[in-house]
């Protein structure tokens, strides 16, 4: 981080976190109630945050309360909130236009983009963009492209996956059947196989369960992709080895099938390269990105090699994919990234790291410490050597962060997911680490 963004952080470092009513407070409880009452019961609402500003990793709620944000949206709000100059790249986008449909016309933040987007591709060789509104929706259009692309109906994803909410991404899903219970026939010819996750499996597993697959359930030749999260994300922050990513790009070459990235929420910078695939030096066929690649705006994108992003004219559009307000955020967060932030979220990535093992020695229930850059899993379990789930510690553990001011989100079984703003300070670190310490020497108690 900049010496200018680092002082003018611990400038305000004293006035946060900070609990002046027990969340949630009375204009808190106005908010909340409204929305019970006219909003869709689908909506989960981890904990009663009623958010009304916030700046860098700061969030102040309706009641003036204020905390250390350690979740960022579920890793959306990449260069924090309020970010100068992904504020003035917003409005002055808005001052021009608004809209004007990317699929049909053109303007020149949508092309920006779109190249940025391309040149930032691992692996080398051309590639090219299609901008959508978000991640489920590029996960669509990354399923029609392969089944396109190679005229094959099948598809191979994992265990613990979530790639989102629409029919596609819910098919290739498997993080969590409240996901997909009730709204089936889901999409046929999706395969799960297991994810390799050094804490819970092996890869010898892994491999055999993929061979097992192709000699008796679906021909390699028929499967037009395979979709993987490099780093799982909601299924609990797993991070597998080199090996096993290795081992798909191997045979996907073999058999003439699409390897598609997921990184939805590890790439954009959040592990200090801007593709989290760049630690494994393994490039996929295609990328579907979003979350924190706007710092918050409606914004995704599908990368893919020319060679395979065959679909031809008028076979995939969007009305809004590639607002022009959306992609002025999305150019300003990609300027930061490079210029700062990356390097901020390797620095800090490694701070938070260093002292979680430190937690770790003095808190039994953690289990395991995981993490690239700002992607850092935290896995806690009733005991080390049955290495049995603790969800419901965690779940205490969320609510009572909250009310101490430190903002957390669980994933997995019983996983939390530390994926703060890229533009964390070593007070946000260290003071957040300090909290979960208290947390859990309550807890213990």
């Amino acid at each position: 981080m900049s010496a200018k963004t680092h002082a003018s952080a611990s400038a305000v470092a004293a006035d946060y976190p900070r609990i002046v009513v027990p969340p949630p407070g009375p204009k808190a409880r106005a908010v909340i109630a409204k929305d019970k009452e006219y909003s869709s019961p689908s909506y989960i609402k981890e904990y009663p945050l009623v958010i009304a500003g916030g700046k860098g990793a700061m969030v102040e709620d309706a009641d003036g309360n204020r905390y250390i944000d350690w979740m960022a949206g579920i890793a959306v709000s990449s260069t924090g909130y309020a970010h100068p100059k992904v504020v003035k790249a917003v409005q002055e986008a808005a001052a021009k236009f608004f809209h004007i449909c990317g699929t049909d016309f053109y303007y020149e933040g949508f092309s920006d983009l779109c190249e940025r987007l391309a040149k930032s591709a691992p692996g080398g060789g051309k590639w090219r963009t299609f901008l959508t509104n978000s991640g489920t929706e590029a996960v669509e259009g990354a399923v029609k492209l392969a089944r396109h692309h190679t005229r094959r109906p099948a598809l191979v994803a994992f265990h613990s996956s979530f790639h989102g909410r629409t029919y596609a991404a819910m098919s290739l899903s498997s993080s969590k059947v409240k996901y997909r219970k009730g709204f089936g026939p889901l999409m046929p010819e999706v395969y799960h196989l297991p994810f390799h996750n050094p804490y819970r499996n092996t890869l010898e597993d892994c491999v055999r369960a993929a061979r097992e697959l192709f000699e008796t359930k679906i021909s390699p030749e028929d499967v037009a992709a395979v979709i993987v999260e490099p780093l799982q994300g909601e299924g609990g922050y797993a991070i597998p080895s080199p090996e096993f990513l290795r081992f798909w790009r191997t045979t996907c070459d073999e058999y003439g099938m699409m390897l598609i990235f997921d990184e939805v929420q590890s790439g954009a910078g959040r592990t200090g390269k801007m593709w989290a695939c760049e630690h494994f030096g393994v490039a996929p066929d295609a990328i579907c990105s979003a979350k924190g690649l706007g710092s918050g705006m409606p914004i995704g994108a599908i990368l893919a090699k020319e060679s395979v992003m065959t679909w031809p004219r008028g076979s995939h559009g969007s009305t809004y994919g590639g607002n022009p307000v959306a992609c002025a955020s999305a150019l300003a967060t990609l300027d930061l990234l490079d210029s700062e932030l990356m390097a901020n979220a390797r620095r800090q990535g490694k701070r938070l790291i260093e002292g979680l093992r430190r937690l770790q020695v003095a808190h039994p229930s953690i289990g395991d410490v995981r993490g690239m850059g700002l992607f850092i899993g935290v896995e806690f379990v009733q005991d080390r050597d049955t290495k049995e789930p603790a969800a419901e510690l965690v779940a205490k553990l969320e609510q009572l962060a909250f009310s101490k001011g430190l903002l957390l989100l669980s994933c997995g079984k019983s996983v939390v997911r530390v994926a703060p703003p890229l533009t964390l300070t070593d007070y946000d670190a260290d003071k957040g680490l300090e909290i979960l310490d208290a947390c859990l020497t309550e807890l213990k108690a």
